[in-house]
């Protein structure tokens, strides 16, 4: 007993304490920058847009309402264009996984001759690009314009994602995918049957950079397919949105269409307010897949660390 208390003062007496103390001081201020940018924009998205501009709104609403959400949800293209945002998040994360893990398998081979050239190839276009223009007119020339794949076909294979990919399945076992081959499969079954399944985190991690780009992207809605109604997503939608309310305030008209209350009163909406909904309205599908991939996230990016 006496032994156990000379260990805990002496423990309460050394520098540990002093990193203890100072390393848990550190991560609540760091909670505390990280959540207060999103629980401000919160605040703001249920207060009333006539109060905000008051200002002193920090993390709770000081007037609650609803009307900055009816004013985003008033629009008759936003179920629509989420849809279309939800369809290109999906397809576009499959596919681009998909075909990311068949190339770093690939390059992953040691009997690959051509390993260490098409690598450089590949690494080469993640500091060069062909520009705006060139993009344009090759997504023009492949008749991808005004169509669905435009936002799928141009970002299949991502670098970086291959990178990460390739470096987690180069930590993988050989003999595993030796005794596949002895069994007789090809090279196709084992990355099908033997690869894919040993490589869950790393894919989690691509999985979730690859959602949340295609999720939060709209400058190609912008580029190729501004004249499709019918294909516009989400975030351009809202975007425009928050674009025209930022106009009509600026040439002296309303921040956006009036509400008329019961009592005749008028409530508007500023673009203060609607840009603070627009950022919840986006982040919350991010926000909910998140913590399910947060093991999988985590242990991607420790155990497939990056390779030169």
């Amino acid at each position: 007993m006496s032994q156990a208390k000379s260990t805990r003062k002496a423990y309460f007496s050394s520098p540990d304490k002093i990193f203890d103390v100072c390393n848990i001081i550190f991560m609540l201020l760091l909670i505390v920058v990280t959540l207060y940018p999103f629980l401000n924009m919160f605040a703001l998205s249920f207060n009333d847009a006539n109060d905000s501009i008051r200002g002193n709104i920090y993390i709770w609403p000081r007037d609650w309402t609803l009307r900055n959400y009816e004013y985003i949800f008033n629009e008759s293209s936003i179920f629509h264009a989420t849809f279309i945002s939800v369809a290109r998040t999906i397809v576009g994360t499959v596919v681009s996984v998909f075909c990311t893990a068949m190339l770093a398998y690939t390059i992953s081979r040691p009997e690959y001759v051509f390993k260490k050239f098409v690598t450089i190839i590949f690494i080469f276009t993640m500091y060069f690009s062909g520009g705006l223009i060139p993009n344009y007119l090759l997504t023009k020339e492949l008749d991808l314009l005004n169509t669905f794949w435009v936002y799928i076909i141009p970002g299949i294979i991502g670098v970086f994602n291959m990178i990460v990919i390739r470096s987690f399945i180069e930590g993988l076992p050989e003999g595993i995918m030796e005794s596949a081959r002895i069994d007789g499969a090809g090279d196709f079954t084992t990355f099908m049957r033997i690869v894919l399944p040993l490589t869950v985190p790393a894919l989690a991690t691509v999985s979730l950079f690859v959602a949340v780009y295609q999720w939060n992207s709209w400058f190609d809605v912008f580029l190729y397919n501004s004249s499709s109604i019918n294909l516009s997503t989400l975030q351009y939608e809202l975007m425009k949105v928050l674009s025209t309310s930022s106009t009509t305030t600026s040439t002296g008209g309303s921040a956006a269409d009036a509400f008329a209350n019961a009592q005749g009163n008028v409530t508007m909406v500023t673009p203060t307010s609607i840009r603070a909904t627009m950022t919840i309205v986006a982040s919350l599908p991010i926000i909910i897949v998140y913590p399910f991939l947060q093991k999988y996230f985590v242990q991607g990016m420790t155990v497939g660390g990056v390779k030169g």
